[in-house]
């Protein structure tokens, strides 16, 4: 089957704005365009932000072999939301045999989990965190990925705007092992997954808290 898929590239430091649109996402169709530009435009690379794609990672690594791979935050936090929209519709059809519904505090609480917790009141929040204790086992598991999710958001969160100064290693290493630490301490198979994803791709994540660099561009 014909892939179906295009690849945007975008200069999102400069003032070029979309490069090229390529057709298909495979690690040679890209590599094959990024090979095809002028040596000093490919020597003048210095990062490279994309989502979580080893078919883009191969591409990088390959046709540029000195640029730094940044991994896009966007998409880790959504890698975090989407692990925790999972563990909670499968903990739903384990413990009540069935999908979601409103009566359900999960199910009703499902926007404020994949919000921000700062973004929420403390009512709100009080009222979500409440419900779902008054769950049990399924509740608390769901607030604990839950707190996995937020604590990935905290670790991002250090990457610097205009105006603040790159973070210090050691609180990026302390954001890290908390992480990690908390993800540890569950049995849920989809927080050791975001886990696992973060670990293997963790060189383009800190290169992201480091540098700030985001491919919002890209995406827009």
């Amino acid at each position: 089957a014909a892939d179906c898929w295009h690849t945007g590239i975008v200069d999102a430091a400069g003032t070029a704005g979309l490069l090229a649109h390529v057709d298909g996402r495979t690690a040679a169709t890209v590599a094959e365009w990024v090979g095809a530009q002028p040596e000093p435009w490919r020597a003048g690379i210095k990062y490279v932000c994309m989502d979580l794609s080893a078919s883009y990672l191969k591409a990088v690594t390959t046709a540029l072999p000195d640029a730094v791979v940044v991994a896009d935050r966007f998409h880790l936090v959504r890698l975090g939301n989407d692990m925790l929209t999972e563990l909670r519709q499968r903990l739903t059809r384990e413990d009540r045999g069935r999908r979601g519904r409103k009566k359900d505090p999960e199910w009703a609480s499902r926007r404020r989990l994949l919000t921000g917790h700062e973004r929420l009141t403390p009512d709100t929040f009080a009222r979500m965190w409440n419900g779902l204790v008054d769950q049990g086992d399924l509740g608390i598991e769901i607030l604990h990925a839950y707190a996995v999710k937020e604590n990935l958001r905290q670790l991002l969160a250090l990457a610097p705007t205009p105006g603040t100064s790159t973070p210090d290693r050691s609180v990026i290493s302390h954001r890290l092992w908390r992480f990690l630490d908390l993800a540890a301490a569950t049995d849920s198979p989809e927080v050791h997954r975001l886990a696992a994803t973060i670990e293997a791709w963790w060189p383009a994540v800190e290169a992201a808290i480091v540098t700030g660099h985001s491919n919002a561009r890209s995406e827009g």
